[in-house]
């Protein structure tokens, strides 16, 4: 089984700029870390590897040259090899355009199953993982929590949604998309990281292997635009209520149903 985890490197930190022209990030000076929900499902990948060896485990990401760093930290905890999407006509692109480029290069290296983070947390759209799957017109289980059964022909996992738990079994080829709290990624290796020093395990793809229309990716095919944006106001103010027991527990329960955590 060839499995594809697909991850995005994200700025560690909540001190973030928006460009006020395009709307994108300004990510130059700010630290980056892989997505956590694209780390789960990395370790999700590693632990299906554990059980059958034969597996092949392939990360693979979208960004700037500096993100082969990140990749070579997914082979340093386990992956066969990583592959780079980089270049300048990507620049820019919505979740709608990444995931035609991404599609594209998925077509190209091949793959059983894709796995990828819910979500970003730049971003937190949530989109990617089913925007790829609908461009590679194949079934997708979304919020996984746990990798139940993997067949030659299809996958059991169990989702996690907000108020129940399902059961699902999709057919192979598919895209599956991970929570954090699945499980606890394992560390680098000290034998993979001097194998990496040996042989360099990153695959780089331009649009020149791709062949994506330019004006499909990048801020050209991107639907996306943001109208403007705002910091919220922090303030030191806090509101105190003198309640009996019994109120103090039916309010806490209100607050809970109104912000959706508890349904009853």
């Amino acid at each position: 089984m060839k499995i594809v985890v697909l991850e995005k490197q994200v700025p560690d930190s909540t001190e973030i700029t928006v460009d006020k022209k395009t709307g994108a990030l300004i990510r130059d000076g700010v630290p980056a870390i892989t997505n956590p929900d694209d780390l789960a499902g990395l370790e999700a990948a590693l632990e299906l590897k554990d059980k059958n060896p034969d597996t092949e485990v392939v990360v693979m990401t979208m960004g700037l040259p500096k993100a082969a760093e990140m990749l070579k930290e997914g082979v340093a905890m386990g992956a066969d090899k990583g592959v780079l999407l980089t270049d300048r006509v990507l620049g820019g692109s919505d979740t709608c355009a990444t995931s035609i480029a991404l599609a594209a290069a998925l077509k190209k290296v091949g793959f059983d199953l894709v796995i990828a983070g819910r979500q970003a947390i730049d971003g937190d759209t949530a989109q990617v993982g089913p925007q790829t799957a609908e461009r590679l017109d194949i079934p997708q289980v979304t919020y996984v929590d746990e990798i139940l059964v993997v067949k030659e022909d299809s996958i059991t996992v169990k989702r996690s949604l907000e108020d129940v738990e399902q059961i699902v079994t999709a057919k192979l080829p598919c895209v599956i998309t991970t929570l954090s709290g699945m499980n606890k990624p394992r560390y680098m290796q000290c034998d993979n990281i001097v194998d990496l020093c040996k042989e360099d395990k990153i695959e780089v793809l331009t649009n020149a292997e791709l062949g994506i229309d330019p004006e499909t990716v990048g801020f050209k095919g991107s639907p996306t635009s943001v109208k403007t944006t705002f910091t919220k106001n922090v303030t030191d103010k806090t509101e105190v209520f003198t309640l009996s027991e019994q109120e103090t527990a039916d309010m806490i329960a209100k607050t809970l149903k109104e912000k959706q955590i508890i349904t009853k």
